[in-house]
């Protein structure tokens, strides 16, 4: 395979995505002789495989289906398979390629079965589809890349990453005003929640049950540790526990991949994750809201006086837990260490531009949230473009700090005492913080795209499927 000039040539900072599709735009048309012509090399099988699985694990790994589909279209052209169509969609992947001539279609497919969020694969596996987009590696290392990808050990041992789980609800609890003990104990009860759920997982247990035991094993040392506060007047946070746990567990990735796919025009896959959002926060929902009911019929004195909050505070403790949110989301997430610190940073960033949005104009928490989310946005692109490595790794850990555990907690605790109203309308606001943290995010990336080198103006852009139905590419 020869190196193309073209692409080789530009080691500038422009998008990945748009140059990969200026440069098969180029490629193609060299690529594609007569429909009908009576010589015609028939594709190999092996690029076809490649392809595929490159696409599979890429899915499996949590990227988006547009970049999926970008990357497996690259591919097809790097490697010569001829008039080539990619289907993606949340649990398969669909390749067709027509030699020409009188041979038939030749069409391959992969179904997703387990999906485990691993980011270190998926940067990996950009850096092979840039490298072969960039004719710097041939057919056969190409395939001995991937199987070393897929043997690759995580950069992080088994035991940081449980770790890491806990490390979110304690950074969690002391944003909110927990102290250093309700910390200890929001770490350990999010450790032991994962736990059970590894465990439910090993016995073939549906992941809804899993993490509905995860919840409720997490929130009954919650309630275990307001019950000894109350009985022995130590005055701790406990509600922190529970909110630590709920943050842990809340699903930021499906969230902003579900309205990223939506407003790139993968609308079913767009369906699948929101639907997906909406099943893990049922569970936390149902498991949460189970201990509290039992625990105010065991008397336990569980009020809505003294409930955390994540406020709008800028000390040094606060900004650390922000911080410590945002990195240990990314070690559970396998991100690759360099990123760490950008990521750190970020989530501090976050905190800060929400916290002043709100403070400085008397904002609501939902104006605050897209604010700091576009924000995000931008940083993450404009890293991601810098350091040419996916975005995702840098915007889903560094949100971390805003995903709505405290407003959920108390909708919950709301409708356990007798004020639905008010529970539905707090439930309705987490829901539409979430929300506006994925379409923040999202928005973030539409701005750097617009106003990169070339504009929205550019081949690259024009051949996207969110442009394409736009007024703008008319």
């Amino acid at each position: 395979m020869a190196e193309d000039p073209q692409l080789s040539a530009s080691p500038n900072e422009d998008n990945l995505l748009s140059r990969l599709r200026d440069w098969r735009a180029a490629r193609e048309a060299e690529m594609h002789s007569d429909l009908f012509e009576e010589a015609v090399e028939l594709p190999d099988p092996r690029a076809l495989d490649l392809v595929l699985r490159v696409g599979e694990l890429l899915l499996a790994s949590g990227e988006s289906t547009e970049v999926v589909s970008e990357s497996m279209l690259s591919l097809s052209v790097a490697f010569e398979l001829p008039r080539s169509e990619v289907s993606v969609t949340f649990t398969a992947i669909t390749l067709s390629t027509h030699p020409g001539g009188d041979h038939p279609p030749i069409t391959g497919e992969r179904v997703v079965r387990r999906r485990t969020l691993d980011y270190f694969r998926v940067n990996e596996l950009h850096a092979l589809v840039q490298d072969a987009a960039l004719g710097a590696v041939e057919l056969e290392g190409a395939v001995a890349r991937l199987r070393a990808i897929k043997r690759a050990r995580s950069p992080y041992p088994n035991w940081l990453i449980v770790t890491g789980f806990g490390l979110i609800a304690s950074s969690a609890s002391l944003m909110v005003g927990g102290q250093l003990a309700v910390a200890a104990a929001a770490f350990l009860a999010t450790v032991l929640g994962d736990r059970t759920s590894a465990f439910l997982a090993r016995r073939g247990v549906a992941e809804f049950y899993q993490m509905t035991g995860a919840t409720m094993v997490a929130s009954s040392i919650g309630v275990g540790l307001l019950w000894a506060s109350d009985s022995l007047e130590l005055e701790l946070q406990a509600g922190a526990v529970i909110t630590g746990n709920i943050m842990a567990l809340l699903p930021g990735r499906p969230l902003v991949a579900s309205l990223q796919e939506g407003i790139s025009g993968s609308y079913v896959s767009g369906s699948a994750r929101l639907l997906e959002v909406f099943l893990t926060l049922g569970a936390i929902i149902t498991g949460v809201g189970a201990v509290a009911y039992t625990a105010v019929r065991l008397g336990v004195d569980v009020t809505l006086d003294d409930l955390p909050t994540l406020g709008t505070d800028l000390s040094l403790p606060v900004l650390i837990g922000a911080a410590g949110i945002a990195m240990a989301f990314a070690v559970s997430l396998t991100v690759p260490p360099p990123m760490l610190p950008w990521i750190g940073l970020m989530g501090v960033m976050i905190w800060v531009i929400y916290a002043g949005v709100r403070g400085l104009l008397d904002a609501p928490p939902i104006m605050g949230t897209a604010a700091g989310a576009v924000a995000i946005g931008v940083v993450g692109h404009a890293l991601a473009r810098r350091t040419r490595r996916p975005v995702l790794p840098y915007v889903i850990p560094a949100i971390a700090p805003l995903l709505p555990g405290s407003i959920l907690y108390r909708g919950l605790l709301e409708i356990t005492l007798s004020q639905p109203v008010q529970g539905l309308l707090s439930l309705s606001e987490a829901v539409a913080i979430g929300l506006g943290l994925g379409a923040g995010v999202s928005f973030g990336g539409e701005l750097i795209r617009a106003f990169q080198r070339g504009g929205l103006a550019g081949a690259g852009r024009r051949s996207r499927p969110a442009a394409r139905r736009s007024r703008g590419a008319v």
